[in-house]
């Protein structure tokens, strides 16, 4: 996995009437939570660290629960709910907008 700074991360998005798709990259059971944590620049997308396992849903969760939490709209899981490649959307927010709330965070948990 080629995982490099946030420049391209506007390559995993891309904006629908609804709002805005991501794609993810996730990696569980982590040290700690960070979103985003990094770029994939082969799968063009946004990599995401949670302390979450896998399992039960337990990680979706965390994800769908701290994305909302940082870009304060609603965030849903719209494609591999069972997979470490997650499409979510963050409905009615443009691509700069999310762009500029990830892009400002200092990940401190």
């Amino acid at each position: 996995m080629k995982v490099t700074g946030m420049a391209g991360m506007e390559r995993a998005m891309t904006q629908t009437e609804k709002g805005v798709l991501i794609n993810l990259e996730v990696i569980p059971n982590s040290k700690k939570t960070e979103i985003p944590a990094g770029y994939n620049e082969w799968r063009k997308s946004v990599v995401v660290r949670v302390k979450s396992p896998p399992s039960r849903g337990k990680a979706n969760s965390e994800i769908v629960k701290e994305m909302e939490k940082l870009l304060g709209r609603k965030v849903e899981i719209v494609k591999g709910v069972t997979s470490s490649n997650k499409q979510v959307i963050v409905y009615s927010a443009s691509i700069d907008e999310v762009l500029e709330k990830l892009g400002n965070i200092e990940n401190p948990r």
